[in-house]
């Protein structure tokens, strides 16, 4: 199948249906993907997303070009949960300084962490804290043309979005307003005109984070020193990056309802629109060992724990590992998080760099059936697949000490899903930790070993087995003929 041919097909949540990929301008592809709220280290579940999304920006540079593509992925560092943990961390300090330094420590540590998984930086990653200006202006927008007013609850003055001034709104969600209503199990709270009303800008108190601003509803003018909702933030972002509409709008399945409905509403009633995305994409849920994961049953895990620490498995894993084992089941679907699935990427991810190597081959393309997989709405779990059975037609030739070896085309393909981005040697030192052990030298003796069971010389295999073991090398014969090794632990 030529890759020409192939065209890309995704599943639109907004639609419930897969459908051709067609840009609305192909020469500015543009994705916007929600980001982790920085109050604390991104869990695994937070992987998720960016690395589907990741393979996604792939996908389309790889189709559209590099420079015709842009990616937003955000930062959410304005919350509730990020005021609370800076009062409890850093008590001593002002609370505006001691929210930034809760959120640099934070984001920081998610940039290295998702770099370990293998992903590449989105083209921009704004703060909600640099877009306060684009998030005053869209309120006001929503507000003059009678999308939203103000009210005061028991917190102070709101500006809500007025949820029944949309006549589609639930549309994502199918999610009927008049139905909402009728089975809502909230108190309509006495400042809100509709249950669902929505927070778009909140007054803070003396002890909270704010900002000063303006907002006319009707013909009162109110200064309003306060802190914006959840969902306007996003909002804003898209809007400033990626203008009033755009192309695909990704994220995690819990956030369809309310943040992603919330969205749609907001940008499409400030601007007019009839849509915000082209395309809504969600991955599913992930759990650990079979469940849920939370902080109550003791098997909530960060990807800097997994990453750095033996606390999942009893051991540290590569991100590359972590990132196999994500791309093994299909973005839509539930995974199941064990650590059976993450020994399994590694011993693949053993073999497939033992028939790699340390030598850079020149581009010789990539496999056509893998591509067709990944313009399948992302089936990452059937590209692997033909990843195997590329890995296994190049390990059917032997290994030559010069350069003539064929050109192959494993790396490259595998290069497509974010995965084979070392040598061997890179990724055997990244296994142990350390450069102590000379993998060259090892795999002269791995060789020197394969040419001694093919002349059957069992006397100098098991001798050479040996003389690796005592350097604490352990060895294992797969089934395709290779030989792969590990630091035995």
């Amino acid at each position: 199948m030529s890759p020409v041919n192939t065209p890309l097909r995704l599943y639109n949540t907004l639609t419930r249906a897969k459908e051709d990929f067609v840009p609305l301008d192909a020469a500015n592809v543009r994705m916007y993907v929600c980001g982790p709220t920085v109050y604390d280290f991104a869990h695994i579940g937070n992987a998720r997303p960016v690395i589907v999304f990741d393979v996604l920006n792939r996908l389309l540079r790889h189709l559209y070009g590099a420079e015709h593509v842009t990616y937003v992925r955000n930062i959410t560092d304005v919350d509730d949960k990020i005021n609370a943990r800076a009062i409890r961390d850093f008590p001593d300090l002002p609370l505006n300084d001691a929210i930034r330094a809760v959120t640099e420590k934070t984001a920081n540590q998610f940039f290295a962490d998702v770099k370990a998984l293998g992903c590449l930086e989105p083209n921009v990653q704004p703060r909600a804290t640099d877009n306060i200006r684009e998030m005053v202006a869209i309120i006001g927008k929503l507000l003059a043309n009678g999308h939203a007013y103000i009210a005061t609850g028991a917190e102070g003055r709101e500006v809500l979005f007025a949820v029944n001034t949309m006549a589609d709104y639930g549309q994502l969600s199918k999610r009927r307003l008049e139905d909402q209503q009728a089975g809502a199990r909230i108190a309509v709270e006495g400042h809100k005109r509709n249950p669902g009303d929505f927070v778009l800008w909140k007054e803070s108190a003396a002890t909270e984070p704010g900002w000063h601003a303006e907002f006319t509803d009707g013909a009162r003018t109110e200064a309003i020193f306060g802190r914006p909702g959840w969902h306007i933030e996003c909002s804003a972002m898209s809007h400033r990056y990626l203008g009033e509409t755009f192309d695909i709008h990704g994220g995690g399945l819990d956030l369809i309802f309310p943040h992603h409905e919330n969205e749609i509403a907001q940008s499409r009633c400030a601007f007019g629109q009839n849509v915000m995305a082209k395309v809504w994409m969600h991955n599913g849920f992930l759990q650990v060992e079979g469940e849920k994961m939370s902080k109550s049953l003791g098997n909530f895990v960060t990807i800097n724990e997994l990453l750095h620490t033996d606390k999942f498995g009893g051991r540290s894993w590569p991100g590359e590992v972590l990132r196999l084992a994500m791309l093994k089941t299909h973005y839509r679907q539930p995974i199941d998080w064990t650590v059976k699935a993450l020994e399994e990427a590694e011993k693949t991810l053993d073999r497939w760099y033992s028939i790699i190597g340390d030598a850079t081959w020149p581009d010789d393309g990539f496999d056509d059936d893998v591509f067709a997989a990944l313009c399948d709405d992302l089936n990452t779990s059937g590209a692997l697949g033909g990843l195997h059975q590329v890995a296994a037609a190049e390990a059917s030739i032997a290994r030559p000490d010069s350069a003539n070896r064929p050109l192959k085309r494993l790396r490259n393909t595998a290069n497509l899903l974010g995965l084979l981005q070392a040598s061997e040697t890179e990724w055997r030192r990244l296994k142990r930790g350390s450069d102590d052990i000379d993998s060259s030298a090892v795999q002269s003796l791995i060789d020197a070993r394969l040419a001694a069971r093919a002349a059957k010389n069992w006397a100098e295999s098991d001798r050479i087995r040996d003389e690796l073991l005592a350097m604490g090398i352990q060895l294992k014969d797969n089934k395709d003929g290779t030989t792969t090794w590990e630091v035995k632990r």
